[in-house]
């Protein structure tokens, strides 16, 4: 344990979790300006095209996502990163300089297959150079970098938006916000972007990654540098064995052959089940879900920095939780927590509850969310897979998780429309109750257990 270089280990980690936090950032920032850009591009009054503004990203990163896994694995993790990074300069800077609506979508667009394949480079890099009794802490430390994201594109947005009339819920066209004020906050990603894209210079390439390469030399020099010479012996002797009956590299004819298929559909269902559960809307959507409790425009963009420093602080919790009481643990309650607050969100809904106590719901979902199945799905899906096919394997599982949120981004305003928006968390807590269900059931603890460990329980080779 002494042998450990932290200083190394949490450098590379942070780095290359600022795909996380870009991540978040971009993820988010088009929350708070989404007012703006629909009276600019006049599409405020057309759920279908603002649906397609909200979602066309997330189309972006069901390629980026599937682009992941195979470049992954011939590039190498590290220049995927810088990659990406390169990616989010130049979509930050397209996004606010198109005046044209299809213009604005194609840079989206380009910013979504960034966003795809960060959300799931980083945490698979982070898994496979983490000690296996901190791994779930760092893979965490990846959520945390993409809600403290959330955050700063929050309080941005917050900064940059001059401040609306109370009772205004539609600025005017002339306004500066309107004019401006939406471009600055897609521009202001380029900073960290900038950022990130010098730091991941730095970074090794992933030790497992060379090792399953047969670049044991490189591997064994990384991994010397995490943990010393014997954690290195260590290390790379476990990856050989698993390798002795293992000549290729499996790509997706291996993961979908039959061996590894219980444990793909465990990773799309926890994938998906993280979208579905409903509570990224509150940040894509806080406009409609505010105004609906009562609140102005001007009180919409303070109530969402709210929700972001939620979303950080227990995103905190979950850090200094996930080695204590497990994954397993926290998925439930996660599941059970948010099904329970949306259905007492829904019933507010319905008998037009107004005020602080809907901000207290809402503030309670993200609660629940942030420190259990917003960081502990990464650490998951970094985990049960088989270093051999991991890097297709997260691949996958992070396009069928892009593709849950492009469905839920995208129905959000429809259902919201058709239902009216006790419908919509009705909906949204059902789902909730049979993910509950799905991992009381099937889903494994992986806690303290190292990935060639895993790959021996979970996947069945005969």
């Amino acid at each position: 344990m002494e042998d450990f270089s932290k200083k190394f280990i949490y450098f590379i980690c942070i780095v290359s979790a600022m795909g996380g936090l870009l991540f978040g950032y971009d993820w988010v920032v088009i929350g708070g300006a989404k007012p703006f850009y629909e009276v600019f591009f006049g599409i405020a009054n057309e759920p279908a095209q603002q649906g397609l503004a909200m979602s066309i990203a997330l189309a972006g990163c069901l390629v980026g996502a599937m682009a992941c896994g195979t470049l992954a694995d011939r590039l190498g993790r590290k220049p995927l990163l810088i990659i990406s990074a390169f990616i989010f300069l130049v979509s930050a800077y397209a996004t606010g300089a198109f005046n044209g609506f299809s213009a604005f979508l194609c840079a989206r667009f380009v910013g979504g297959i960034a966003i795809g394949m960060a959300s799931g480079l980083s945490p698979m890099y982070i898994a496979e150079v983490a000690p296996s009794h901190i791994r779930g802490k760092l893979v965490a430390l990846n959520q945390l970098t993409i809600v403290l994201g959330i955050l700063a594109a929050q309080v941005v947005n917050f900064l940059i938006a001059e401040p609306m009339p109370a009772g205004v819920t539609i600025p005017a066209m002339d306004s500066w916000n309107v004019l401006m004020g939406w471009r600055w906050m897609f521009w202001s990603a380029a900073f960290p972007a900038g950022v990130f894209l010098l730091l991941a210079f730095f970074i090794p390439e992933s030790p497992r990654y060379l090792a399953m390469k047969n670049r044991v030399e490189e591997a064994v020099k990384t991994l010397k540098n995490i943990g010393g010479q014997a954690y290195a012996d260590n290390e790379v002797n476990a990856v050989k064995s698993i390798r002795q009956k293992q000549e290729n590299q499996g790509g997706l004819g291996l993961l979908f052959s039959k061996p590894f298929r219980k444990v793909l559909v465990l990773g799309l269902i926890i994938a998906v089940f993280q979208q579905w559960c409903g509570t990224n809307v509150i940040f894509n959507y806080a406009q409609e879900i505010f105004s609906n409790a009562g609140y102005d425009l001007g009180e919409m963009l303070f109530n969402i920095v709210l929700t972001g420093i939620v979303n950080v602080v227990f995103t905190v919790v979950a850090i200094y939780t996930v080695e204590k009481l497990g994954r397993r643990k926290l998925m439930l309650w996660g599941a059970g927590g948010l099904g329970m607050v949306y259905a007492i969100l829904g019933t507010c809904y319905f008998f037009h509850v107004t005020g602080f106590f809907m901000i207290v719901l809402v503030v309670a979902a993200i609660a629940f969310y942030a420190m259990t199945l917003g960081p502990i799905t990464w650490v998951l899906l970094s985990e049960i897979f088989p270093n051999r096919v991991r890097a297709v394997a997260v691949a996958t599982c992070t396009f069928a998780l892009w593709v849950g949120s492009f469905t839920l981004t995208y129905t959000f305003p429809l259902l919201n429309a058709s239902l009216g928006s006790f419908g919509t968390f009705w909906i949204y807590a059902v789902i909730c109750g049979g993910g509950c269900l799905f991992f009381k059931y099937r889903c494994p603890e992986t806690k303290g257990k190292s990935l060639e460990q895993l790959e021996k329980e979970l996947v069945n080779e005969e």
